[in-house]
Formats: C-alpha cells, structure tokens, sequence
C-alpha cells in the first residue's frame, strides 16, 4: 500500500467517522426538541412557586453608624501601620 493510497484512505475513514458523529448530533437536538414538545404540551414544564417568607433585616440603629465608622477607620489605620 502507498502513501497516497494510505492518505486516502484515512481522509475517507476521517470524513466517515466526523459525518457519523454530526448525525448522531443531530438526532441529538431533534430529540431533545421532540421532548421540550411533549413536555410543553403536558404542561409539564410548570413549577409551583414555592411558598418561602422572606425574612427582612432591620436596618442597623443609626447609632450604629458611629461604631461601623470607627471599625473602618482603625482598619484602615491598622492596615496603614503594617505597610
């Protein structure tokens, strides 16, 4: 056997082996397609809500604020310090 008839052989078995997995692919999508039809049509694809409460945080006592900006600012100057 040549190198030619090698080469041809191989792009051949390349082109077969690339067309058998783009089918595959495609019947892939198609029945994925099929099954978000069906699925649809049953009205399958609709969760109920679930029932959860949202708990809401108080918002911090405006006292608060002085002690978060005091936190911030010996932060800073602890960081400062360490450079």
């Amino acid at each position: 056997m040549t190198i030619t008839e090698m080469l041809g052989q191989s792009g051949l078995l390349t082109l077969l082996g690339m067309s058998v997995v783009f089918g595959f692919i495609i019947i892939m999508i198609l029945c994925m397609k099929l099954l978000h039809a069906v699925i649809h049509a049953l009205k399958l694809d609709k969760e109920e809500p679930a029932k959860t409460t949202v708990a809401s945080t108080p918002a911090p006592a405006a006292s608060d604020d002085g002690a978060i900006i005091a936190a911030i600012a010996a932060a800073v100057h602890d960081k400062a310090l360490k450079s």
